[in-house]
């Protein structure tokens, strides 16, 4: 395997602040995992509004230099159904490509909700 999922959440926040549910998401996966947010050499964090990204990356306090380096769900989709799997084959991809070790992958859900993982490349 390329990658073993290290860790994994979901989190909310109350539904009028729809977009930034990953934030606890990628937080409780960082916590289960022992890493921080520093530790990351990617992050692939789904969007579905410029607006939405930006205030998730506020929230983490973390480098835009290492974020959706090839695009994120504007640019590429974020097909129905297939959001989780589009978002960890492209960083799959490009931590093999990069010889980068961790990388986190996100997407918030309806309803304020999110989803988060910890993926650590393991050749």
């Amino acid at each position: 395997p390329w990658v073993t999922i290290r860790a994994h959440a979901s989190g909310a926040v109350d539904p009028a602040y729809m977009g930034l549910g990953a934030v606890p998401a990628m937080k409780k996966a960082l916590k289960k995992a022992t890493l921080t947010i520093s530790d990351m050499d990617l992050i692939e964090l789904n969007e579905v509004f410029a607006a939405q990204i930006i205030a998730c990356m506020r929230e983490l306090d973390t480098s835009w230099d290492i974020t959706n380096p090839h695009g994120g769900g504007i640019a590429l989709g974020h097909p129905l159904g297939a959001t989780g799997a589009r978002l960890v084959v492209t960083a799959m991809h490009d931590m093999q490509r990069r010889n980068l070790h961790y990388g986190l992958v996100a997407m918030p859900v309806g309803g304020g909700q999110g989803m988060a993982a910890i993926l650590e490349r393991t050749t």
